[in-house]
C-alpha cells in the first residue's frame, strides 16, 4: 500500500483528468484502442501477439511454483521414525526454474510491449495537439493555454498508466485467480474452491464499488489543480501588469483559495482510502482464515500433507499480492480514465473551420505575382446579436496597396481575421484571385498571406528561430538577408550571441521596434504574395516608427498590400483609403480627395493633429 498512498496523495501533480463527466471509461478506451492497435502497423501487432504469449507463460510458471514447493515439502517432511535418505535436488532446481521463468518472462513481457506503449502515448499527444491547432480561434479564445496543456499532460499520463496496469495486470491477475481456482479444485475439492473464489468475488465486488464512488472525490482534486495551476501560469505571464497594480496578494489569495479546495478534496480522498483499504485486507484475511481451517484440518483427519497445508497457504498468500494489486490497479485505471477524458473531449471537439470534401489549393499566381483580393458584400458577426461588419465591399487589385481606417471597435481587424479565415462570413464572399476562400484549402490559402501585427509575439527561442519561422528551411545566407532588409541585421550581429540570442518569453528581452523588426524579417522570408499590416506601428514612438515603416515599404514592394491603420499619417500614401464607422464602410478615396471631402477621415485626422506633439505629417 506505501506506493499506492505515495501517488495518491502526491500534491499538484500532472495527474487527473479534470472537466466535468461527460464521457465514460468505456467510450475512452474504445477511443483508445485505435491507437494501442494501430491500423496497417503490423511491428505492433507483432510484439502486442508476443508479449500476451509471455503473459501466458509467467501466469504458468507462477502457480506451478506452491505445487513444487508442496512437493518439496512433503518430501524433506519426516515420515514416521524415517530418517532423510535423499535430498530432492531436481525438485529444488525445478523450483527455482519456475521462480526465475516467472520472473523472466514478465520482464520479457514488459520489454515487448514498452514499445507499443510509448508509440500509442506519442501518436494520442501529437494527434491532441494537431487537432487543438486545426480547431478555430473561437475556440482558443474561449480557453485558458494553461488548462489545454494540463489535459493533454494528465491525459499522455493517463495513457501511459491504462496500458502499463490494464492491458498486463489485470488479465494476468485475472488469469492467475481462475487457475488457481481450477487446481485448488482438481487437487482437493470444491470447498476450497468455493470459498477462494467467493473471497476473490467479494473482494472484487468491494473494490469496484467504493472506487466507483470514490472517484468523485478525484475528479474534483483535477478540476481544482487545473483552476490553481491556470491561474498560476496566468498570473506570471502577467507578471508585469501584477507588478504595476501591486496586486500581488489579490494572485496569491486566488491561487490559495483553489489549492483550498484541491486540500479538501484531496483529504476527502485519503480518508476513504483508508476505508476501502481496511475494507479489502479485512475480506482476504477472512478467506484466508478460512481455507487454512479448512487445510488444517485435512491434515488433523489425515487427508491431507503438510505438503499439501503449505501448498495451500502458499496458493493464498500467492494470490494476495495480485489482488491487493488488482485493487491498486483498478482504482489508479479509474483514476487514469478520468485523466484522459479531457484529452479525449479535445480531440472530439469538431473544428468550427474546416476545408470542404472538394477543396482545391489555391490557383499558382506565376512567380512574384500579386494576387487580387475582394471583399463582396461581407456580414460578420461573433455572436449572432452583435453584428460587426455589416455589407462591407472593396477590392484590391494586383500589386495594389488599400488601407482601411476608423474608430476603436469598428471592425479593422475582424476583416484580417476573415481574410486568414479564423471565423467564416455569415454573409457575402472574399476572393483571391476570384476563388472563394471557402472553396480553397486552409494551408494554401494562409501560405499566400503574410502579416505584420500590432503585438508582434515572439517564440522563446533564438533571433534565428523566429525569423526563419517565416521559412523553417531557409539557409543562414536567406535568414540575414530577411534580416537586412527588415534593419535589423546590424543590430543582432552586434549581440555576443547573434543569431543565437534567446529573446526570452513572448520576445520581452526586446524593444518594441526590434520585435516588429523581427516580425518584418519573418514575414519577408515568408515572402507571400498578400501582405497585411495590422497596426504594424501604432505603439512605437515616432522616430521608431518612421524607420519601420520605411521597411514595411520595402516589404510591400510588389505585393498585394492591406493595411489596417489607427495613425492615419501612415497610409497617406495608399491607393485607395476606407474609412470604416459601426461596420460599414462610410467614406472612400485617397488622402486628399477625402480630406478635402470633409467628413469623418478629415475629423480624425484634425483630433490626430491636435494630439501630435508636433506638425502632423506622413512619415517618410
Amino acid at each position: 500500500m506505501t506506493a499506492e498512498r505515495a501517488i495518491e496523495t502526491k500534491p499538484g501533480g500532472a495527474r487527473g483528468g479534470g472537466g466535468n463527466p461527460g464521457r465514460g471509461g468505456w467510450a475512452t478506451l474504445r477511443s483508445l484502442l485505435p491507437y494501442l492497435w494501430p491500423e496497417g502497423d503490423h511491428a505492433a501487432h507483432v510484439r502486442l501477439v508476443v508479449a500476451a504469449f509471455f503473459l501466458v507463460l509467467a501466469k504458468v510458471a507462477t502457480v506451478l511454483v506452491p505445487i513444487v514447493y508442496g512437493r518439496i515439502v512433503d518430501v524433506l517432511a519426516p515420515k514416521g521414525a524415517a530418517a532423510l535418505t535423499a535430498i530432492p535436488i531436481g525438485l529444488v532446481i525445478g523450483y527455482g526454474l519456475l521462480r526465475t521463468g516467472a520472473a523472466g518472462f514478465g520482464e520479457l513481457r514488459d520489454a515487448v510491449f514498452a514499445a507499443v506503449q510509448q508509440r500509442a502515448v506519442r501518436r494520442v499527444a501529437l494527434s491532441t495537439f494537431t487537432h487543438l491547432h486545426g480547431l478555430s480561434l473561437r475556440f482558443h479564445l474561449d480557453r485558458q493555454t494553461g488548462g489545454l496543456a494540463r489535459a493533454i499532460e494528465r491525459g499522455t499520463r493517463g495513457i501511459e498508466q491504462v496500458l502499463r496496469l490494464a492491458v498486463f495486470n489485470i488479465l494476468p491477475t485475472l488469469l492467475e485467480v481462475g487457475l488457481v481456482t481450477a487446481i485448488l479444485w482438481r487437487l482437493f475439492d470444491w470447498r476450497f474452491a468455493t470459498v477462494t473464489f467467493a473471497a476473490v468475488g467479494l473482494y472484487l465486488a468491494f473494490t469496484l464499488i467504493f472506487t466507483n464512488w470514490r472517484v468523485r472525490f478525484r475528479r474534483t482534486m483535477n478540476e481544482m489543480d487545473s483552476e490553481a495551476q491556470t491561474r498560476a501560469i496566468d498570473s506570471l505571464l502577467n507578471f508585469e501588469t501584477v507588478k504595476y497594480f501591486g496586486n500581488e496578494g489579490l494572485e496569491s489569495r486566488r491561487f490559495d483559495a483553489s489549492l483550498a479546495r484541491y486540500e479538501h478534496a484531496a483529504v476527502r480522498s485519503m480518508v476513504t482510502l483508508n476505508m476501502l483499504n481496511l475494507g479489502q485486507a479485512a475480506i482476504i484475511a477472512a478467506g484466508l482464515v478460512a481455507v487454512m481451517l479448512m487445510a488444517a484440518a485435512g491434515v488433523r483427519a489425515g487427508t491431507m500433507t503438510v505438503g499439501q497445508f503449505v501448498l495451500v497457504n502458499t496458493y493464498l498468500m500467492q494470490l494476495y499480492q495480485p489482488l491487493n494489486f488488482l485493487g491498486f490497479v483498478y482504482r489508479e485505471i479509474k483514476q487514469g480514465l478520468v485523466d484522459m477524458e479531457s484529452m479525449f473531449r479535445l480531440i472530439a471537439v469538431r473544428a468550427e473551420i474546416a476545408d470542404r470534401a472538394d477543396a482545391r489549393p489555391l490557383p499558382p499566381a506565376g512567380e512574384g505575382a500579386a494576387r487580387e483580393v475582394r471583399f463582396d458584400s461581407v456580414e460578420f458577426g461573433y455572436r449572432p446579436d452583435r453584428p460587426i461588419l455589416k455589407g462591407v465591399s472593396f477590392r484590391i487589385p494586383p500589386g495594389g496597396r488599400l488601407a482601411i481606417v476608423g474608430p476603436t471597435g469598428a471592425g479593422k481587424s475582424t476583416i484580417t481575421r476573415l481574410l486568414f479565415r479564423f471565423y467564416d462570413v455569415d454573409g457575402g464572399r472574399i476572393l483571391i484571385d476570384g476563388a472563394d476562400i471557402r472553396d480553397v484549402t486552409q494551408a494554401s490559402l494562409r501560405g499566400a498571406l503574410g502579416v505584420v501585427p500590432q503585438d508582434t509575439v515572439l517564440f522563446n527561442d533564438s533571433i534565428r528561430y523566429n525569423i526563419a519561422y517565416g521559412r523553417p528551411d531557409a539557409s543562414q545566407a536567406e535568414i540575414e538577408a530577411a534580416a537586412r532588409q527588415a534593419q535589423i541585421h546590424d543590430f543582432v550581429a552586434s549581440l555576443p550571441d547573434g543569431y543565437a540570442t534567446r529573446v526570452g518569453e513572448r520576445g520581452l528581452k526586446l524593444s518594441g521596434g526590434e520585435k516588429q523588426r523581427v516580425a518584418i524579417a519573418r514575414t519577408l522570408l515568408k515572402d507571400p504574395p498578400i501582405l497585411i499590416l495590422d497596426e504594424a506601428t501604432s505603439a512605437l514612438d515616432t522616430h521608431t516608427e518612421q524607420e519601420i515603416q520605411a521597411a514595411l515599404r520595402a516589404v510591400a514592394r510588389d505585393r498585394t498590400t492591406l493595411v489596417i491603420a489607427h495613425r492615419l499619417s501612415t497610409v497617406v500614401d495608399a491607393d485607395e483609403i476606407l474609412v470604416l464607422a459601426e461596420g460599414t464602410v462610410v467614406e472612400r478615396g485617397t488622402h486628399a480627395r477625402l480630406l478635402a471631402h470633409g467628413g469623418l477621415y478629415a475629423h480624425l485626422w484634425a483630433r490626430q493633429a491636435e494630439e501630435a506633439p508636433g506638425p502632423l505629417a506622413p512619415v517618410t
